[in-house]
């Protein structure tokens, strides 16, 4: 690191002997570098190597043998030579260090410039974010499942592959132990592409895509050949696998790995939550309905409602008379000592209605359509009404009818007369 050129933000630096760079990062923490990112771009018009220095490109100081695989793989696939490179740094990522080789006295550029948002970035905050919360319903969706499929295979093809042959392989832990070397070897390959992505595509641009379209088709015949899911556990391993994969996305979404850990948390609340939310809510409407306002609700009736409550009513109190009436409780003597009509009484208690057909005659007789009193009520109303007209009313009534008459042409006239 001494002998390496520091970067900073908006240095353009013209060179054409070989030399190293370094960016050292900033460890205060500002909100607003959340999705900012810095880019370096090298650029020449003859070919240079670049070759990245750290502690873990090292191969001889590897502690396991899963980095001594990734440094080995990455010293067979890295860029040897090339006439422009770009490399993406984090804000608050691990410090940076790298080494261009010109093969000739050639002059080359290496700018620095600040991406205030990212939109890679900020995609796979958003992607995580809609993914966690959406993991249960896109679980169940077969077109999802479908996708997923064909994404699992482009992208981890020999975990793909391994899940293919899963029933073939008869032993449980053997299966995984080679998931999990297939697992850690496809996220290395994926990082690896990440990284090289822009070599990659412009140097086997049509490999890409011939490898592209080729896992992709055979990834969905053998997702549709299997079909959905449909088993409550397979469902539920499913939505498992996408919350965490929301929570990677999360993580590698945002530059300061504390708001990445706030989000993640907050989510996993959310989820945890809700059922004692739900508990809260059946509780509260429970204790609403015990401390409810006594409060007397007056609700009018209308004309055939109160009718109809009238009869209901009339109804069950004369069953309930009859029902008492019939009980050892009640003084039968005493009653019919006072009862001026006790056969009429004893009909009653048996079942005859409470009316006598010559009653409900004369009734309708007198209160009934056409009756007597419903007569004078009609008239009397009438009456009343003709006392209130004023008495000019009739007077405007003769000057109307005397206007008509002069108003009539006098041929229709004659033939009136």
């Amino acid at each position: 690191g001494k002998n390496c050129s520091l970067l900073q933000e908006m240095d353009v630096i013209q060179k054409q002997d070989e030399n190293c760079y370094c960016y050292v990062q900033n460890r205060t923490i500002h909100l607003q570098y959340l999705w900012s990112t810095l880019q370096i771009k090298i650029s020449s018009r003859e070919k240079f190597r670049f070759e990245p220095i750290s502690e873990k490109n090292n191969c001889r100081n590897s502690e396991t043998v899963f980095e001594f695989a990734a440094c080995a793989v990455q010293i067979l696939w890295k860029p040897e030579t090339c006439t422009e490179t770009f490399l993406s740094i984090k804000q608050y990522g691990e410090d940076v260090c790298f080494k261009i080789q010109p093969f000739k006295i050639e002059p080359y550029t290496v700018r620095v410039r600040r991406e205030m948002l990212d939109g890679k970035l900020l995609f796979l905050f958003v992607a995580g974010i809609f993914l966690s919360h959406c993991a249960n319903s896109l679980s169940r969706s077969a077109k999802f499942f479908y996708l997923s499929g064909i994404i699992l295979g482009v992208l981890a093809l020999l975990v793909f592959v391994l899940l293919t042959l899963k029933r073939f392989i008869p032993r449980h832990s053997t299966f995984w132990i080679l998931m999990s070397g297939s697992w850690m070897i496809s996220l290395y390959f994926i990082y690896y592409f990440k990284e090289n992505i822009q070599w990659l595509w412009s140097e086997y641009k049509n490999c890409l895509l011939g490898y592209f379209l080729a896992v992709g088709i055979t990834s969905f015949a053998i997702c549709y050949q299997h079909g959905p899911l449909t088993t409550e556990l397979s469902i539920t391993l499913f939505t498992w696998t996408l919350q965490l994969t929301a929570f990677v996305l999360i993580y590698f979404g945002v530059t300061i790995p504390q708001v990445a850990y706030a989000v993640i948390a907050v989510s996993l609340c959310s989820k945890g939550l809700c059922y004692p939310l739900d508990a809260a809510c059946h509780i509260a409407r429970k204790m609403k309905h015990l401390f409810k306002s006594k409060n007397l609700v007056f609700k009018y009736l209308t004309e055939e409602e109160y009718r109809e409550q009238g009869e209901s009513e009339t109804i069950r109190a004369l069953e309930e008379l009859r029902s008492f009436c019939r009980s050892p409780d009640f003084p039968s003597w005493i009653a019919v000592s006072k009862l001026q009509a006790p056969h009429r009484f004893a009909a009653f208690v048996l079942g005859s209605p409470h009316v006598s057909p010559a009653e409900t005659k004369a009734h309708d007789e007198q209160y009934g359509i056409g009756s007597s009193f419903l007569e004078e009520q009609l008239f009397e109303t009438r009456a009343q009404s003709e006392q209130d007209k004023p008495a000019n009313s009739a007077h405007e009534d003769e000057e109307n009818e005397n206007e008509m008459h002069t108003q009539i042409p006098f041929p229709y006239a004659t033939e009136l007369l």
